[in-house]
This record gives C-alpha cells, structure tokens and sequence, in this order.
C-alpha cells in the first residue's frame, strides 16, 4: 500500500472480504527486504526455498531453524515496516512442544509477524492449534508441499482425483478450525484452488493453484529471472540473472583494461604529466 499502513492479519481478512488481491512475494536477505519495502507487495515470506534458490540444496528439507532465523532476520532488518511470514522447517514443528518453541524462535529472534508450516494431518492440525494458543498467528500450506517431496516421488501436482480434492478441501476447513490466518495453497489444479477459497472464510494465497485465490506469491529468484528452471506457474518479470553475468562479464574487462578505476573512482588521484611516468 502506498501509504505504507502497517498491515496485520485483520489487514488481509478484510482485504479478502473486500476482494482486493494481495500480494506475497520471497525474500530472505537485507537487500530484498528493502527493495521490497519500497513497494506496494503486502507480505513477504521467508520461505525455506531459500535452500534450494540461496543455499543451493536440491531440496527445502535441509533448512534448518537457525537458516530461518538468521535470513528473517536479516530480512526484517530491510523491511521493518512489512508483513513478514518465517517458514518453519522440515522436523521442527512435528510435535507440539517442538513447535511452540521453533515458532516463538522465529517470532522473537527472526522478528517475523507469522509462522507457516506445511501439511493438514492430524498431528499439523495439533501444532497449529499449539502454536495459536501461544499468540502466534499461523499461516497453513496444503497442496505441493515441497518438503514432502519424497513422499510425493518429486514435485507433482496434487488434488487431481476425487478423493484428493475433497481431502483437500477438508484439510482446509481443519486448519481454518485450528486457527491458521491464512492459507497457501500450492500446485493444484485451478478449479480445486477455487472451491477451497470459497471454503474458507480465511485468505488463500495462490502459488500454481490458479487464478481465483485471494492473492498470489512467487518466489524471488523465478519471478526475476535468476532461475534457469522455473515452473509452469511463473511469470518472469525481469532478467536479472542475464543482466548480473553481463555486468560481471563489463567488471572483468574493465579491470583487464586498465580502464577501471577511472580518475572519477579514485581518491586524491595521482596527477601524471605528459612524457613522465
């Protein structure tokens, strides 16, 4: 928002029920928390796709809570005004007690607003009524759950059978019950990311789930061009991987020329005359 109001999880009830699309995109570091400040994107989320995007693992499931609290961190310290939302990592919210005190770690060291976790089981309905009854708000993530891809055998879309999609549904509804604010709702056939949408009274924030969710997110490096291989999902807004090489490429020429530093980057420069050395 323009006048850049503080927004809280009331913010994006309202925003639903007024039918104004919100806006969530990745960050993880200082530098994309500022820049993302200076816009007008509602939240962002310090996703553990930063282990595959920052840290370079194939998969999210080798982040750990001291990864997501450091890069919360340091994003928060770019954006001290934004909505920030800390992903819990694989294995720290699998039990109640784990859960409670990794969401209070990224609430009180990373300085994020909101936790998500992942999954709508029976024992994620449980963490996220734990983590609730400890004054946390909780986001939910239900569909392509990147840190069940084992289990998944890759990332494929979910909800494309019956019983998938009204399992779905359910999960939905359970996490709404269980307290969660909002719902990310990722890779699922565009009809499923509907009717979960109008299931709940709750935001749901699409990533490949189509078009009719309450608002969109796309991870920072896809979305501006610095992975090689994105998903069908994303648009690509900008070239930045392209423009960095290119600009690396000019540093070393210039250095090898000997036209970098110019006199202009130089302090008290040496003034040569003509014929001496």
């Amino acid at each position: 928002m323009s006048d850049k109001e503080k927004l809280t999880v009331t913010s994006f009830a309202k925003m639903k029920q007024a039918g104004t699309k919100i806006v969530m995109v990745t960050a993880y570091d200082y530098a994309m928390g500022r820049a993302v400040s200076q816009t007008d994107v509602d939240i962002i989320l310090v996703g553990d796709s930063l282990g595959m995007v920052v840290l370079g693992y194939e998969t999210t499931v080798q982040v750990t809570m001291a990864d997501m609290i450091s890069h919360t961190a340091a994003t928060r310290r770019g954006a001290p005004d934004t909505f920030i939302i800390g992903d819990m990592p694989f294995m720290s919210y699998h039990d109640v007690t784990s859960a409670k005190l990794n969401a209070a770690a990224l609430i009180v060291e990373g300085g994020a607003n909101a936790v998500k976790l992942e999954g709508g089981s029976p024992s994620r309905i449980e963490a996220v009524k734990a983590i609730v009854d400890c004054e946390i708000p909780v986001c939910g993530h239900i569909g392509l759950t990147p840190q069940s891809v084992h289990r998944f055998g890759g990332y494929k879309v979910q909800g494309k059978s019956v019983k998938a999609h009204d399992d779905l549904i359910q999960q939905a509804r359970l996490l709404e019950e269980a307290g969660a604010f909002m719902l990310v709702l990722e890779g699922i056939p565009e009809l499923l990311g509907k009717e979960i949408t109008k299931a709940v009274s709750i935001p749901t924030i699409g990533i490949g789930a189509g078009r009719h969710t309450d608002g969109q997110v796309l991870v920072w490096h896809d979305m501006l061009g610095m992975n090689p291989n994105v998903a069908k999902f994303v648009k690509v807004y900008g070239e930045l991987g392209a423009q960095t090489v290119h600009a690396l490429s000019e540093y070393v020429n210039d250095v090898r020329e000997g036209s970098f530093p110019a006199e202009t980057q130089v302090y008290y420069p040496i003034k040569i005359r003509e014929g001496s050395e």
